[in-house]
C-alpha cells in the first residue's frame, strides 16, 4: 500500500486567529492586528470550526461572542499558545546570542592541562553560557548523547567531523619512576620492553592499545605486557609515578611529573608524534551561537599563544 507523505494540517492552524478574535471580540480588529483582510479571518475561523467540529463564535451584526465550546477552547488554547510563543522566543534567543548549556565530551587527561584554564576564561567572557563537561574515554555519538562537541586526539576524530585544533602536535613518551629504574635497567630499544612491566590502556572498544614507536621515520606498533590495565591516561600516569611499571602517555600530561623529578623519560629517540588534541563537532550548516563562541574563544587563545611563542625575545 502506497504511503501518504503529505504533511497533514497542523492542530495549531487558525489558533492565533481564533485567540485574536476572542480577545478583541471583533473580526475586523483581529484583521488589523494580524495584518490580513477580514475575509481571511472569517475563512480561517470557518476552517478551524470545521476541524474542531463545533461552532466557536456567536456572530451578530453588532457583536461577536464565544459559544460554550469556544469558551472551553479559549480557556485551554490561550495558555498553551502563550507557552508555545515563549518556547519559540527561548529557542530564538539561543539561536541569536551565546547562551544556554554547552555540553562537551572530553577525556579525563585533558581536563586539568587544557580545559580548566580555557573554561575559566570562557565562563568569564560568556556569563550566559553554562558549560557541562562529561569526562570519559569513550568515543560517544555526539548527536545521540546530546553533546554539542567533543575533544579528542586527532587520530580518533572521525573524518566526517569538523575539527578545530586545540594543541600543537606532540609526542607520546615512555616514562618510568626512579624507584622502578632502581629495580630494572633502562630500556635502550623498544624490543627491550619484553623484559619490562608495561602499563596498558584498554580502549572504549574493549581492545588493548599497543604501544607505538618511530624508528628512523618508520612507525610501528608493539604489544606489551605488564601488571596493570587502565582505561585512562591519568590512572596510568599515577601508577607509573608509584613505580608499578612503565607507561606510554601523551607528553603534555607527563611534563609536570618529569619536571618535578617523579618520572624520567626513556626511549626518547623512538617517541612517535601525534596530531595533537582537537575540538570536534558534527558538520552542520549552522551551529548554535554558544558553540560558535567557544570555537572563537579557543581560536583567539591559540592565536595569542602562537604570537607569544613566535615573538622574538629582547636581549639584555
Amino acid at each position: 500500500m502506497k504511503q501518504n507523505f503529505t504533511v497533514r494540517q497542523g492542530a495549531l492552524d487558525g489558533v492565533e486567529v481564533f485567540l485574536s478574535v476572542a480577545h478583541h471580540r471583533s473580526f475586523r480588529k483581529a484583521a488589523v492586528e494580524l495584518g490580513v483582510s477580514p475575509s481571511a479571518i472569517s475563512q480561517a475561523i470557518r476552517v478551524l470550526e470545521t476541524r474542531v467540529g463545533a461552532a466557536l463564535f456567536m456572530r451578530t451584526t453588532r457583536s461577536v461572542g464565544l459559544t460554550e465550546a469556544g469558551e472551553r477552547f479559549f480557556s485551554r488554547a490561550k495558555p498553551a499558545f502563550e507557552e508555545l510563543i515563549a518556547a519559540s522566543e527561548a529557542a530564538r534567543g539561543l539561536g541569536q546570542r551565546p547562551a544556554g548549556l554547552l555540553r562537551l565530551s572530553v577525556p579525563r587527561a585533558v581536563v586539568p592541562i587544557l580545559l580548566e584554564p580555557l573554561i575559566a576564561s570562557f565562563c568569564q567572557a560568556y556569563p550566559e553560557i553554562e558549560v557541562e563537561i562529561a569526562a570519559s574515554e569513550e568515543l560517544v555519538d555526539l548527536a545521540a548523547e546530546g553533546f554539542d562537541a567533543g575533544i579528542r586526539m586527532g587520530q580518533f576524530v572521525a573524518a566526517d567531523m569538523v575539527a578545530v585544533r586545540l594543541t600543537p602536535p606532540f609526542r607520546f613518551v615512555t616514562v618510568g619512576s626512579a624507584a622502578y629504574f632502581k629495580r630494572h635497567a633502562q630500556p635502550k630499544h623498544p624490543n627491550d620492553l619484553q623484559q619490562h612491566a608495561c602499563l596498558r590502556m584498554r580502549r572504549s572498544s574493549g581492545a588493548l592499545a599497543p604501544w607505538s614507536f618511530n624508528e628512523n621515520g618508520h612507525v610501528f606498533e608493539m604489544a606489551v605486557s605488564g601488571p596493570m590495565i587502565a582505561n585512562d591516561f591519568p590512572t596510568m600516569l599515577g601508577a607509573a609515578i608509584e613505580g608499578v611499571g612503565l607507561a606510554q602517555v601523551p607528553e603534555p600530561i607527563a611534563a609536570a611529573p618529569m619536571r618535578a623529578g617523579n618520572l624520567m623519560q626513556v626511549l626518547e629517540p623512538f617517541a612517535p608524534m601525534t596530531p595533537g588534541v582537537f575540538l570536534y563537532y558534527p558538520s552542520r550548516r549552522q551551529i548554535m551561537p554558544k558553540l560558535r563562541a567557544f570555537i572563537d574563544h579557543v581560536k583567539s587563545r591559540e592565536n595569542a599563544k602562537s604570537e607569544a611563542r613566535n615573538k622574538p625575545h629582547k636581549k639584555h
